[in-house]
């Protein structure tokens, strides 16, 4: 076992799966010679050629749209987005193209595509580079949607979503990219599909993705001490949502708070919460509880953005409020 950064687990996925497939490649702004914004595709360009590690003009329609066609094709493209929220100007192309071409053709063409970058909010990066865009895509028919929170799961998931013959979004967060993890020396898999137990209790299932992991752990420290016995799952899959998971926690819990920094309307946490009184109201002794970011483009200001987005204090505090029988 050795100890890496996120962004080299991210890029281990990538090289280990273009040195194996010759039809993988990657194409984005600056993922060339410079590397990548997060060095992600560092040194993957003098090993593969400008020919499979293709940087690309600011036209992030247009190369996406090339990179459906040549996924069309039988090629396995991944397109890195120098920054995620860049990838609206592409909407039309993942959302008309990507999502629907394999139904639309009634089968005869496969879409093997992974659009992939930072997003989320990062520190004093502005409004227009700290959006959070799961619930953009999640509405799209179509798509796979991941978000990876450790350098282990994002190496395992990133080689999936290469394999997989569906498009997949895969968010990477922006402050999550020096996080650091020994990752087995052998190349690994991680199902596409599946959140995961972080802790296992009794008493709360808290449910939570990507940064917010990390949040939630703080707070969860503080709970333990004071003898609370709370349920952590990273969804990881945010489409298709992993409710057998969820359900089975519910179950021993009977008491659900999502954690996301989402926006509350319309959020991925909106969704999750529409499926689990679908599928398992009766279980639930108090309606679920949200913690999501404020429906406000994100503040330049550092100040003003920490106040957008949930910190553990208020983990702690709606834990607190809305499960008052300690174990």
């Amino acid at each position: 076992m050795c100890k890496y950064f996120m962004f080299d687990a991210l890029r281990q996925a990538i090289n280990e799966e273009m040195d194996s497939d010759q039809s993988v490649f990657i194409l984005g702004e600056d993922v060339g010679h410079y590397g990548g914004s997060y060095k992600v595709t560092k040194d993957l360009h003098a090993k593969y050629g400008d020919l499979r590690v293709l940087d690309t003009p600011i036209a992030e329609n247009s190369f996406t749209g090339m990179a459906i066609g040549a996924a069309m094709t039988g090629l396995r493209p991944i397109v890195e987005g120098m920054n995620m929220s860049f990838l609206l100007l592409a909407f039309n192309q993942i959302a008309n193209n990507a999502g629907m071409l394999r139904y639309t053709s009634g089968g005869n063409f496969k879409i093997p595509l992974v659009i992939r970058g930072p997003g989320g909010v990062g520190r004093q990066l502005g409004a227009e580079h700290s959006q959070r865009l799961e619930a953009y895509f999640q509405a799209i028919p179509g798509l796979k949607i991941v978000a990876c929170s450790t350098p282990y799961n994002a190496k395992g998931l990133l080689k999936s979503a290469i394999r997989d013959n569906n498009p997949v979004i895969f968010f990477e967060h922006v402050l999550l990219y020096n996080l650091q993890q020994d990752l087995p020396k052998d190349s690994y898999f991680l199902p596409l599909d599946k959140a995961e137990i972080v802790r296992s209790g009794s008493q709360v299932t808290i449910v939570t993705y990507s940064r917010m992991r990390y949040h939630v752990m703080q707070a969860v420290d503080t709970l333990i001490e004071e003898g609370y016995d709370p349920e952590i799952i990273d969804l990881i899959s945010l489409k298709p949502l992993d409710l057998p998971t969820i359900i089975e926690s519910i179950k021993k819990t009977h008491r659900v708070i999502i954690v996301e920094e989402c926006m509350k309307t319309g959020g991925i946490a909106a969704e999750l919460i529409a499926q689990i009184n679908d599928s398992c109201f009766d279980l639930l002794d108090s309606p679920v509880i949200r913690l999501s970011s404020q429906d406000i483009p994100t503040p330049y200001n550092g100040n003003l953005e920490k106040a957008t987005v949930i910190h553990p204090h208020q983990i702690v505090e709606a834990i607190k409020i809305n499960c008052p029988v300690k174990v």
